[in-house]
């Protein structure tokens, strides 16, 4: 469980996505979020980008919805201050000038959608639907990443020392010969490997133990 501010200050906890809402002006902040909350989303709003970061938690899923102009701290230095930790959650910016630079700057921080005002309720909502969606499946991916991780760095020595020369192309032969062992032995030890990591094919191995090796 983790802790969000809410309008009025309070805390709230929740495994729940909250719609963070980042807007200086009262009425606008008070608008997107009732509108998020009549289809059964929580919500956080925060009146600057300072009050939002000093709140923030970037275990709490959710997404953001950052108006560009904002006193003091900007919506893009917001973003970049949340890339720069990579704790940005998917975000939706909002402006009343959507020009083309302010588009292309926006696409280029990262942000899911961006949206000129005066837009519609449905817009918005298929917008925050979506970047939801977007973060479920990127702490999913994180999380299945996470287990492998800990699989692979459970491995025995010798099964890393296997591993590894499987990376390198070597066959059975190879590397029975290489480590002073029967090709029974490694086969058996190949086997083990495909089973430890989830994989039923050795090119799927070489694939996770890629990208899950250190790199130097």
């Amino acid at each position: 469980m983790t802790l969000a501010s809410t309008a009025n200050g309070a805390t709230q906890m929740s495994d729940d996505p909250i719609v963070f809402i980042v807007d200086d002006d009262p009425v606008a902040r008070d608008s997107v979020r009732w509108l998020v909350e009549s289809v059964g989303l929580a919500s956080a709003s925060y009146e600057s980008a300072q009050k939002f970061l000093d709140a923030y938690d970037p275990t709490q899923p959710g997404c953001l919805v950052l108006d560009v102009r904002l006193r003091g701290m900007s919506g893009f230095e917001l973003m970049e201050s949340l890339r720069s930790a990579h704790t940005q959650p998917p975000t939706i910016m909002i402006t009343g000038y959507a020009d083309f630079s302010t588009a292309v700057r926006a696409m280029k921080g990262g942000v899911v959608d961006i949206l000129e005002k005066p837009f519609t309720d449905q817009g918005l909502l298929d917008s925050v639907w979506h970047a939801i969606d977007i973060d479920r499946k990127a702490r999913v991916a994180k999380a299945e990443h996470s287990v492998l991780e800990a699989r692979f760095n459970r491995l025995t020595p010798r099964k890393r020392e296997v591993l590894d020369l499987v990376v390198e192309g070597m066959t059975s032969k190879e590397i029975a010969a290489h480590l002073g062992l029967s090709v029974r032995t490694v086969d058996g030890y190949r086997g083990q490997l495909l089973h430890r990591m989830g994989v039923d094919s050795l090119a799927k191995l070489v694939q996770l133990a890629v990208t899950l090796r250190p790199r130097h």
